[in-house]
């Protein structure tokens, strides 16, 4: 065992739901399934679009896992096919698997908007690269856009009771357009935190958004402007 040398005083972090950590862990017994879950974590987080997944090759090619689940006298990819096989029953992940020789499976996390992707797929609705699906347009990956909450879970972290309390307050403030736009521009940036989303938010109310647009002239125009307010509840349309 190599000695640890301690943390760094600036380093990145990786976001680990909580209910893994309360209610998949503590059931977890494999240790190959264990890494490959964190290892996990850590290659979707800082995936870009959407739907966020890996494929079979991006893990067996992903150093750090595969220096983690190595084994004495194992092959590492069986290894790897094992943690695999373990998480997809415990449905931690997702599992769709290639129709032939010419395709790679691909792995997601068992979340509400992976499983609608999923049907989608099976039904033929989208196309993924390195599945063989019936390809359409990519307008239909769109057609449910995610409100502000969940566009930030996926793409920035893990969605807190503070960090909600702050896109509850920016909700009343910014027009929700504003608010995934700023979303966008921290992962595009790679600031994926809260502090840069609502210092952008700020920027564009003081300097005016790319397109020209103030705060000042959408409240002007917006027709919800007196249901928003603070006095919503007292006003009926």
């Amino acid at each position: 065992m190599s000695n640890f040398n301690g943390f760094p005083a600036r380093m990145e972090y990786t976001p680990v739901p909580n209910i893994f950590l309360n209610n998949l862990l503590p059931e977890i017994t494999d240790i190959a399934e264990l890494k490959l879950i964190l290892h996990l974590f850590r290659l979707l987080y800082f995936k870009k679009g959407s739907p966020q997944f890996v494929s079979f090759n991006g893990l067996a090619n992903d150093a750090g896992l595969m220096s983690s689940i190595k084994e004495n006298y194992i092959n590492p990819e069986e290894t790897l096919h094992r943690g695999l096989e373990l998480a997809t029953q415990r449905k931690t992940i997702l599992h769709i698997a290639a129709e032939d020789g010419n395709h790679e499976d691909i792995y997601l996390l068992n979340t509400e908007s992976n499983r609608e992707t999923i049907e989608k797929i099976k039904n033929g609705e989208i196309h993924l690269s390195g599945l063989e699906t019936t390809h359409i347009s990519p307008e239909i990956l769109t057609e449910k856009q995610p409100n502000i909450f969940t566009l930030y879970e996926e793409n920035v972290g893990l969605l807190t009771p503070m960090i909600a309390e702050e896109l509850r307050d920016a909700e009343k403030t910014y027009p929700e357009l504003w608010i995934k736009d700023a979303i966008k521009e921290s992962v595009n940036a790679g600031k994926r935190n809260w502090r840069y989303i609502s210092a952008v938010l700020e920027r564009w109310e003081t300097e005016g958004k790319s397109n020209g647009t103030h705060l000042r002239d959408f409240k002007k125009t917006d027709p919800d402007k007196f249901i928003k307010g603070k006095y919503g509840h007292a006003v009926k349309r």
